[in-house]
């Protein structure tokens, strides 16, 4: 089932309405020029994928995700099935990672979960589904909701870089854990997906030297 991006006037709004709920984010949206939603591939080839990428530079996700579709012809749970561990392992994949691929073809090949058609489901319900997969955890779970099918509230309170920018949006001294990240979330319902790509694109902004942060502020 194909994934549209999310409307960008739609995204816009969102913003506009996030700043009026919460002055911390209006802090941030001030600060942030307009995104555009990260939408990427998604299905089979799409979470694999994101299993790969983790943890490496971009330089090297790059470099093993074309020896991976090389070496494969095609990425499909069929071809990654078809190869054992040490096959999968000369594509450059580590061996958990080459084990986690396969998890995510057999699921996918035994129907135990259906990545074209996630569409089907409700948040929390594909969230439990993809994690119900050996090797998915909930940021991966979350950030391909995110990325993959454009979901408009979905929140990954374990992400790192979102928690230092919520610090810096509430002036507090200590980044907050995953657990208090997705309490201080519930106010962005239902627009959690759109401020987690405000603060994204502000951190970013931030540390790219674009944005000039004062923490006194």
């Amino acid at each position: 089932m194909p994934v549209i991006a999310p409307d960008p006037d739609a995204v816009a709004a969102a913003r506009a309405d996030l700043a009026q709920a919460d002055p911390a984010l209006a802090r941030a949206h001030a600060m942030t020029p307009a995104f555009e939603w990260r939408l990427r591939p998604g299905g089979f080839e799409g979470l694999f994928r994101m299993i790969v990428e983790q943890q490496v530079s971009v330089a090297a996700a790059a470099s093993i995700w074309r020896r991976v579709g090389e070496g494969l012809g095609e990425i499909t749970p069929e071809a990654v099935l078809a190869r054992d561990i040490d096959s999968l392992r000369a594509f450059g994949l580590s061996g958990q990672k080459a084990k986690y691929g396969q998890e995510i073809a057999r699921a996918q090949a035994d129907g135990r979960i259906d990545l074209e058609h996630m569409q089907t489901l409700g948040d929390d319900e594909a969230v439990a589904a993809l994690t119900a997969i050996k090797g998915v955890g909930k940021w991966t779970a979350e950030t391909y909701l995110m990325f993959c099918e454009g979901r408009l509230d979905v929140f990954p309170g374990g992400d790192v870089a979102l928690q230092e920018a919520m610090r810096w949006a509430d002036g507090a001294d200590d980044r907050p854990n995953e657990k208090t990240a997705y309490l201080r979330a519930e106010i962005w319902r239902p627009h959690r997906g759109v401020a987690a790509h405000l603060l994204w694109a502000w951190y970013g902004g931030v540390k790219r030297g674009e944005i000039v942060l004062d923490e006194t502020a």
